[in-house]
């Protein structure tokens, strides 16, 4: 068997794994719907979305529907999961108001890149092999499903708390973090429209003080929803909180930072 068949299927498996450890822990102490704990089937319907959105565009070789199906689950299955938990208290609006306003904002604008741009080159070399391919839209799966963790258990628990002081802390630190990722994209975007900069790498703005602002944000206001959501937490349920690690790790180790300093390196 190929050696990239076979790393693609560990991957998958790997991502798979993680994300059954995580429903575990996330559903104890979860209420359940039909018998079955509500956190673990937003994690499902998470990878299925990616799933069946994942065959045609295999059919077809093209990756313009990715990023938009991965903010797009991000806000059914919050949203859904706001209206099978039946519990519109402070925090579980919050959090899903915060969460379907980065999805839209972000969905939005990653779209609109990749039909301006025609295709993302990150795709270009896995997208005629199945299982690479199969591998990028089950990562984004596991990726949903993790940095949405610690929101979906504070959503689904079965504990209580007021949003109190460590909430709106939260809800603070989110803000600044979307602020700082809104703003560092609009920038760039303003930038590469200027035929001035062909071929140049942006140096203003919030680009002066970091090579990744757009990251840090993303970054910070994950971090944001953990602190919103850990009151209620309790037991396993902790485990939830790498949400902001895994998307600091994926960001910073995986499929950010690393494929950008690559291309920059080669241009």
């Amino acid at each position: 068997m190929n050696k990239q068949i076979v790393e693609s299927l560990v991957a998958i498996v790997g991502a798979l794994g993680a994300a059954a450890a995580i429903a575990w822990a996330g559903s104890q102490g979860g209420i359940s719907i039909g018998g079955l704990p509500l956190f673990a089937l937003a994690g499902a319907f998470a990878f299925l979305v990616q799933w069946v959105v994942f065959i045609p565009s295999y059919a077809a070789q093209t990756e313009h529907y990715y990023d938009l199906t991965g903010s797009l689950t991000y806000l059914t299955v919050v949203v859904g999961t706001l209206a099978l938990a039946g519990r519109f208290d402070a925090r579980s609006i919050v959090l899903t108001l915060l969460v379907s306003v980065w999805a839209l904002r972000l969905g939005s604008f990653l779209y609109r890149r990749i039909k301006r741009a025609g295709s993302d080159g990150r795709f270009d070399a896995i997208k005629p092999s199945l299982s690479r391919f199969l591998m990028a839209w089950t990562v984004q799966g596991l990726w949903v499903f993790l940095t949405l963790s610690a929101a979906l258990a504070a959503m689904t628990t079965e504990a209580s708390a007021p949003l109190g002081a460590l909430g709106l802390i939260g809800a603070a630190v989110w803000v600044g973090g979307f602020l700082i990722e809104a703003v560092s994209d609009h920038q760039k975007r303003v930038f590469r429209n200027d035929p001035a900069n062909a071929g140049r790498f942006i140096t203003t703005g919030l680009w002066a003080w970091s090579r990744h602002p757009n990251y840090f944000g993303e970054i910070l206001l994950w971090i944001g929803i953990a602190l919103i959501a850990l009151p209620v937490l309790t037991g396993w349920q902790y485990v939830t909180l790498v949400s902001p690690l895994f998307v600091y790790l994926l960001l910073t180790r995986v499929s950010g930072i690393p494929l950008l300093e690559r291309r920059a390196e080669e241009r």
